[in-house]
């Protein structure tokens, strides 16, 4: 309460969102998904814990002394709030049109990707997070970066709208066998385009061996042939990813 009722940044500062953002997230958690109080904690500092715990990446004990309970209560707050927060994810990173009927905006205005792209529905990349992982378990999760990581797999639109999210890969795992996974588990509802084939038909990569980052044709000549063309297009429209992953 001293942070909800005090400066504004500070409760931007602790919990990663405004105060406004806050209360309303409180009253969703209790008025839709059911998640209630007790005696000595109430939801605000249910998801307060969650919210310090994600967003200073702070171990159980920094949580202990920050809020004062015990380990035990911090952990199996912390889940609970995980579960819940999973079960929002499905009503929330969703396409808002899932038979992706009309042509995004996006692209309808701009002559570079009319009318090329005009069935795109949306970009997919990779992203790699830090993860805090017992010793015993790291050599899975060390990949280039040194450190370990989870390789969490995202597609967005192109209004900057996350609308499928596959976390907690390691970080050794490939991308392709991350994205294969995700299209061929039905369980993960994955956004396929209309008419979905078994093939990988509907799915646009890049021409490999060829210039295709946005950097490589600034430095260069400008793109020549019809596979540096498609590559210049393809960084281009992808780049609402790398946007939105910044954002």
């Amino acid at each position: 309460m001293e942070l909800l009722e005090g400066n504004e940044s500070r409760c931007q500062n602790m919990f990663w969102m405004n105060k406004d953002v806050f209360i309303r997230l409180c009253d969703e958690l209790e008025n839709i998904y059911k998640v209630k109080g007790s005696q000595r904690i109430s939801v605000a500092e249910k998801l307060g814990m969650f919210l310090y715990t994600l967003g200073e990446g702070a171990g159980n004990r920094n949580v202990q002394e920050r809020f004062q309970h015990f380990g035990k209560t911090v952990s199996r707050y912390f889940s609970g709030m995980l579960n819940v927060v999973c079960d929002m994810t499905k009503e929330f990173i969703k396409p808002s049109d899932p038979k992706f009927k009309s042509i995004p905006p996006e692209i309808l205005g701009d002559y570079r990707y009319m009318p090329h792209f005009k069935d795109c529905i949306g970009a997919i990349d990779g992203v790699h997070v830090r993860a805090t992982i017992s010793p015993s378990n790291q050599v899975p999760y060390i990949g280039r970066k040194g450190i370990p990581t989870h390789n969490i797999m995202a597609v967005c639109n192109f209004d900057m709208q996350f609308t499928f999210a596959c976390a907690g890969w390691e970080g050794t795992a490939h991308d392709t066998r991350i994205f294969q996974s995700a299209i061929h588990n039905l369980a993960l509802k994955f956004p396929k385009p209309p008419n979905e084939y078994p093939q990988m038909k509907w799915y646009l990569g890049p021409y490999k061996c060829q210039r295709y980052h946005l950097p490589e044709f600034r430095r260069g000549a400008q793109p020549t042939g019809y596979k540096e063309i498609f590559n210049h297009a393809h960084s281009s429209i992808r780049s609402v990813i790398e946007r939105t992953f910044g954002v």
